[in-house]
C-alpha cells in the first residue's frame, strides 16, 4: 500500500508534466493570448519545482517525510482544481506555480519514503517499479491529454488529477508510517541557504530555458547565468558555515554519491536531447504526421517501462555499477544510431534506434538511483531524494539547451531545410555526453548491500 501511494503520486506527477504541453495551443486560442504568455504555464512549473526540491527534502528529513508528502498531495490536488477553473492566463500560471509547490513536496520525499519502508535487499526493485510508474505516466500523458482535450476541453486535463490525487492522498495518510520522531527534528531550517539556492537555480534554469529565444550571448542570458554562478557560490559558503545546513555537503565526500549524482545528470542531458530533437526530425525532416510521430516516440518509454523494474531487481543481486555503466554505454550506442538517421531511413530502423536508447536508460536509472540513495545516511534520505530529482530537472534543461544550440547552429550553416542532417550533430554531442556518463558511473565503486532498519 505504501508503494501504491508513492506509485500513484509518481504516475500523476509524470502524467501532468507530459500532458500539459499538448494543451498549450488550445489554451492560447481559448484566451486569445500570445505564445510567450502561454509558455509560462510550463516554465513557471519547471522553475518552482526545481528551486524548492532541496528545501522540501530537507524539511522531510527534519519534520517527517510523510507529513510533507501528504501535504504535497493536498496542495497539488487543490492547485489542479484551480488550474481547471482558471479564467485567465495569469490565473492559470499562478495556479501552476501553486501546483509546482505540491509537486516539489512529492518529488523530494517519494524515494525517501520507499527507501525507509523497504529493506536494502529490495531497494533496487522498488525504485525500478517507481521508475516504471514514471515512464507509464510520460507515455500515457500525451495520448490521454490529446483525447481529453479533444473530447471535452483543456480544463479536463487538470480535473483528471482530482480523483487520482484524493485516492492517493488518503492511502498515503493511512499506510505510510509516521517518521516524525527522528534525531534531526531538533535542527533548525536553513532559511538563508534555502533562499540563496532557490534564487541561484531559478536564474540558472531561466537563462538555459530562454537562451534560445533571447540569444545565447545576449545580455539577459549572460546576466542570468552570471547571477546564478554568484548566488550558488555564495550558497556553498553559507552551507559550509552553517551548523544546520540545508544541503549537507559531506554527502559529496562519498564517491558513490557524487558519481551517481553526476552520472544521473549526464543521463538526463542525453535523454532530453532525444526528446527535443526527435520531433524536429520526424515532423519537419521527414514529414510524418503528429500521430505517426507520437506512435514512434512511444518506443523508447515502453522499453523503459519493461527494463527499469528488471534492472532494479538485478541490482539488488549483482550490484549497481555494472548495470548502470552498461546502461549508459547502450544509451550512447543508441544515440549514435540516432545520429545516423537520414532523410529516407525506414520507420522500423527509427523505432529500433529509440528502443535501444530506452533499453540503456531503463538499465541505468534504477541501479543508479539505488546506489545514490543507499550511500546517504538514514537521516539524509530526504536530501538525497531531492538531489536525485534536482539532477533530473537540471539535466533536462541543460540537455534541451545544448541540443537546441547545436541544432540551430547546424541549421544556420547547412540551411533551414536540412533538418534531418542538422539533428545528426545534436545526437553526436548527446552520445559524447552519455560516454562521459558511462566512465563516471564505472568509477564510483560498487557498494555492498546494507541492512535497512525496520520501521517502528
Amino acid at each position: 500500500m505504501v508503494f501504491l501511494a508513492v506509485g500513484l503520486g509518481t504516475f500523476m506527477s509524470a502524467l501532468d508534466g507530459s500532458v500539459v504541453n499538448v494543451t498549450l495551443p488550445l489554451v492560447r486560442d481559448y484566451f486569445n493570448s500570445d505564445v510567450a504568455a502561454v509558455e509560462w504555464v510550463v516554465t513557471i512549473y519547471l522553475l518552482i519545482v526545481s528551486s524548492l526540491l532541496l528545501s522540501f527534502g530537507r524539511l522531510g528529513d527534519m519534520r517527517g517525510h510523510k507529513r510533507v508528502y501528504v501535504a504535497g498531495f493536498a496542495i497539488f490536488v487543490t492547485a489542479s482544481a484551480l488550474c481547471g477553473m482558471a479564467v485567465s492566463v495569469p490565473m492559470l500560471v499562478g495556479s501552476r506555480a501553486l501546483q509546482a509547490i505540491g509537486a516539489a513536496m512529492l518529488f523530494a520525499n517519494a524515494p525517501a519514503i520507499l527507501t525507509r519502508t523497504f529493506p536494502a535487499s529490495q531497494r533496487g526493485q522498488v525504485l525500478g517499479l517507481q521508475g516504471m510508474m514514471t515512464y507509464l505516466g510520460s507515455t500515457v500523458g500525451p495520448l490521454l491529454g490529446g483525447w481529453l482535450a479533444q473530447s471535452f476541453s483543456w480544463r479536463s486535463v487538470y480535473y483528471i488529477n482530482l480523483p487520482v490525487g484524493v485516492i492517493a492522498c488518503v492511502i498515503s495518510a493511512i499506510f505510510i508510517w509516521d517518521d516524525r520522531r527522528i534525531p534531526l527534528a531538533e535542527e533548525q531550517f536553513d532559511i538563508p541557504g534555502a533562499v540563496t539556492f532557490a534564487a541561484g537555480l531559478i536564474f540558472l534554469l531561466l537563462g538555459l530555458n530562454q537562451g534560445h529565444a533571447w540569444g545565447w550571448v545576449s545580455f539577459p542570458t549572460l546576466a542570468c547565468l552570471a547571477a546564478s554562478i554568484a548566488l550558488l557560490i555564495f550558497f556553498i559558503r553559507i552551507e559550509r558555515r552553517s551548523h544546520s545546513p540545508m544541503l549537507d555537503l559531506t554527502l559529496f565526500h562519498s564517491r558513490i554519491f557524487t558519481a551517481s549524482t553526476a552520472s544521473a545528470t549526464l543521463n538526463y542531458i542525453s535523454i532530453y536531447s532525444i526528446i527535443f530533437l526527435m520531433p524536429f526530425y520526424l515532423l519537419q525532416g521527414r514529414g510524418f504526421s503528429p500521430a505517426q510521430a507520437g506512435l514512434m516516440l512511444t518506443a523508447q518509454p515502453l522499453v523503459m517501462v519493461i527494463t527499469a523494474p528488471v534492472s532494479g531487481w538485478l541490482s539488488d543481486r549483482i550490484g549497481s555499477r555494472i548495470l548502470s555503466t552498461l546502461g549508459m554505454g547502450i544509451l550512447a550506442f543508441g544515440l549514435i544510431l540516432l545520429s545516423r538517421l537520414g532523410p529516407a531511413t525506414p520507420p522500423p530502423v527509427i523505432i529500433l534506434s529509440l528502443a535501444v536508447c530506452g533499453l540503456g536508460t531503463g538499465m541505468f536509472v534504477s541501479p543508479n538511483n539505488s546506489a545514490l540513495l543507499g550511500s546517504a545516511p538514514r537521516g539524509r534520505q530526504g536530501i538525497a531524494s531531492a538531489v536525485l530529482a534536482e539532477a533530473r530537472n537540471v539535466g533536462m534543461v541543460i540537455g534541451v539547451g545544448i541540443a537546441g544550440a547545436v541544432f540551430s547552429s547546424a541549421l544556420s550553416v547547412l540551411g533551414e531545410n536540412m533538418v534531418a542532417e542538422a539533428v545528426h550533430y545534436g545526437f553526436l554531442v548527446a552520445a559524447g555526453v552519455a560516454l562521459v556518463g558511462m566512465f563516471v558511473s564505472s568509477s564510483r565503486g560498487n557498494p555492498a548491500a546494507k541492512v535497512a532498519e525496520k520501521p517502528v
